[in-house]
């Protein structure tokens, strides 16, 4: 019943607070400009953080219309790790993984990246990937946000991780953080250093693509 009501409204939105949801100036646009929601309609509401309430829409605001519902986050939280990829690509990849509902989204700098961001081009990118995040939060009806964070080093976490690597084992309800390396592939110290490897394909992926593959499969072995 839960989910039925967040996909028959006719908007979900991010708000500060549930309890006394108020939409701001673009948010409001959103809703009442560009998806024409009529007053007495259906809208949901959430914080990202697990909590979320059916609302009607009124005269350019949104009144409650039921209890606020908590959703537990699972027990064991999903991590795609990956290399940063050329261009809008870590936005691709932050919006699927969103859809997905996976829990943690870290950028690494591998030995092999290519990309690289220093301080000020990383706090300019993850401001821009949170929003796609969000954006992307609400098209999916999700209620939690994912955690995305970077770049950190491949060779600190892939000792936490599995690594896609070719030829390994397939993917397993046991690997909850699973870390994809650059198109050139990991390098022997960090395939070394990795906690397991595993496969999410035969063939050789691009990054976002072997991100969205491993991510999909992780939540599949949740549900």
């Amino acid at each position: 019943m839960t989910g039925e009501v967040l996909r028959r409204a006719s908007a979900h939105v991010l708000v500060a607070d549930v309890r006394a949801p108020t939409l701001d100036d673009d948010a409001a646009h959103h809703v009442f400009r560009v998806l024409r929601v009529r007053p007495g309609a259906s809208v949901t509401v959430t914080d990202g953080a697990g909590r979320w309430r059916p609302c009607v829409a009124g005269d350019g605001d949104l009144e409650p219309d039921g209890d606020i519902v908590d959703v537990e986050r699972r027990s064991r939280p999903l991590t795609v790790a990956c290399t940063i990829p050329k261009q809008d690509r870590p936005e691709w990849i932050v919006q699927k993984l969103t859809e997905l509902g996976i829990d943690r989204v870290v950028l690494l700098h591998a030995e092999r990246s290519v990309v690289r961001w220093n301080d000020d081009r990383a706090a300019r990118h993850l401001a821009k990937l949170r929003r796609v995040a969000a954006e992307a939060l609400q098209q999916s009806r999700g209620v939690w946000l994912p955690e995305i964070v970077g770049p950190v080093r491949a060779i600190d976490l892939v000792p936490s991780a599995a690594a896609a690597e070719p030829g390994a084992p397939p993917l397993s309800a046991a690997d909850t953080t699973v870390a994809i390396g650059p198109e050139g592939g990991w390098s022997p110290d960090e395939l070394a250093a990795a906690g397991s490897t595993v496969s999410v394909g035969d063939r050789v992926l691009r990054v976002e693509t072997a991100a969205v593959v491993a991510g999909s499969r992780m939540v599949m072995h949740t549900e």
